[in-house]
């Protein structure tokens, strides 16, 4: 509902009329005209709308969808696996739409007809999910406690019992019953939180077996989330950096007919769009008849090898620029920043491909991931953590800029980003993030091999 009324009042700032207007400057006293400043309001307050409901909508609807399967039929757990790739194919159908058709329509048309049609389309979205209640599953809430206080309790224990013995906690073990051998070595100080302080028994002053292993189900996503932050600074350059190189380039398909440098993203949503059916309907079946695994890769190969491809394509993304460089040096438009390079734009397809490509296989990885490794009243919350990392990694990806920009730019050094791109050294970012990635990559793969799935989702692969 939030979007919808974030869209609407997007539309409505489109199409008051302004005290510029040629009717306002007229005095047309049959046009109510609003002040400049009061468009401002009501544009900036509906962005802050439109995302307070994407923070809702986002983690909260995607979790609703993968709640419809029942994971214990092996056919509907099978589709699950497929939900979270064909959710991400319309989301990216939607966005590749949105590129080629509202980009042109908002630049040619009409900015209130560009605004508009999103706001009924969400409004037509919202009454077809509205139609749907009555057959949807819902989740019954089996824990009276709230699982923030029942993982939060299993810390506060763990800490108030530090001084307990091993040999005391190794009896409590036994007595409540075996954990999962590799469960129990890994995090062994929370194991401290199946004792009482005070060394009694009673009911609700000790943590049971399974509010530990969500305890250390949920503590063993930090490594996780943490070593995706630079594959989400990665990210981040496809929408700024990329777009900067395209606009200094050759971006013309005829005499007459140019490619906007924003419509560039369009390539990683297209690549998504063809390689999900691909992954999906081909890779996925011919893979699980040798690993015997529903989903045919775990989730944890596949978003490792959507982060190798973020760093191959940093690698191209950094030779791509050292030739524009040259080419713009061999031409002498070093000082010319205006001046369009005489290097067509197609160069940047590769990176943008790549990236495509791993978004395919990181992103849909780490909501699945996210999604199936959180206690299942937390799913939402696992997705939103999802989510963050995008939202961190920006922040991280404009801290590294400007700490860059500080570093090489002072004192009358050469900076890294100037104004004009052609004086720039993007290709040095471009290898810095190289290394990162390849540095993450490591730390990734050593967290990943000695993560231990949950129990629903290890009695399932096995």
């Amino acid at each position: 509902m939030k979007l919808v009324q974030g869209l609407g009042l997007l539309t409505l700032s489109a199409a008051l009329p302004s005290l510029s207007t040629s009717g306002c400057q007229k005095a047309d006293t049959s046009i109510l005209c609003f002040s400049p400043q009061f468009q401002v309001i009501i544009f900036f307050f509906s962005l802050y709308l439109v995302a307070f409901g994407q923070g809702g909508h986002k983690p909260c609807v995607q979790a609703f969808g993968a709640d419809q399967f029942d994971t214990q039929d092996p056919e509907e757990f099978k589709a699950k696996s497929s939900f979270f790739n064909w959710w991400y194919f319309g989301l990216c159908s939607g966005t590749l739409i949105a590129f080629l058709v509202l980009n042109y329509i908002q630049d040619n048309l009409s900015w209130v007809l560009g605004f508009g049609i999103p706001c009924i389309m969400m409004v037509v979205a919202l009454v077809v999910f509205l139609s749907g209640t009555t057959t949807y599953r819902y989740s019954v809430q089996r824990h009276e406690k709230s699982p923030f206080v029942r993982i939060g309790r299993v810390f506060v224990l763990a800490v108030r019992n530090w001084r307990t013995s091993s040999s005391a906690i190794a009896a409590e073990e036994g007595a409540q019953g075996t954990l999962p051998s590799e469960s129990s070595k890994q995090y062994k100080f929370l194991n401290k939180a199946l004792l009482a302080p005070d060394g009694s028994k009673e009911h609700g002053k000790v943590c049971s077996i399974m509010e530990l292993e969500e305890a250390k189900a949920v503590l063993r996503l930090v490594p996780i989330w943490a070593t995706s932050l630079v594959y989400a600074v990665v990210l981040a350059q496809s929408s700024t950096f990329f777009t900067k190189q395209g606009a200094t380039m050759d971006r013309s398909i005829t005499a007459r007919v140019k490619i906007p440098a924003a419509s560039l993203q369009s390539f990683i949503s297209l690549t998504i769009v063809l390689s999900i059916p691909i992954y999906d309907r081909i890779f996925v079946p011919s893979s699980r008849s040798w690993t015997g695994r529903p989903s045919g890769i775990t989730m944890l190969q596949r978003i490792g090898t959507g982060m190798f491809l973020s760093a191959i394509s940093m690698v191209i993304a950094a030779l791509v620029e050292m030739k524009r460089l040259k080419t713009a040096q061999v031409y002498g438009l070093v000082d010319k920043p205006k001046a369009v390079v005489p290097m067509s734009v197609w160069w940047l397809v590769p990176q943008y491909v790549l990236i495509g490509l791993s978004e395919m296989l990181t992103m849909v990885g780490l909501q699945e991931f996210f999604y199936d490794q959180v206690p299942n009243e937390l799913r939402s919350i696992g997705l939103a953590l999802y989510l963050s990392i995008f939202g961190v990694g920006s922040f991280l990806s404009s801290f590294l800029i400007s700490a860059i920009e500080k570093a090489t730019g002072g004192n009358g050094g050469e900076s890294w980003f100037p104004n004009n791109l052609n004086q720039a050294h993007i290709d040095y970012f471009y290898w810095l993030l190289a290394v990162l990635s390849a540095t993450e990559l490591a730390l990734y793969l050593y967290f990943a091999k000695n993560y231990i799935y949950n129990r629903a989702s290890r009695q399932i692969q096995s």
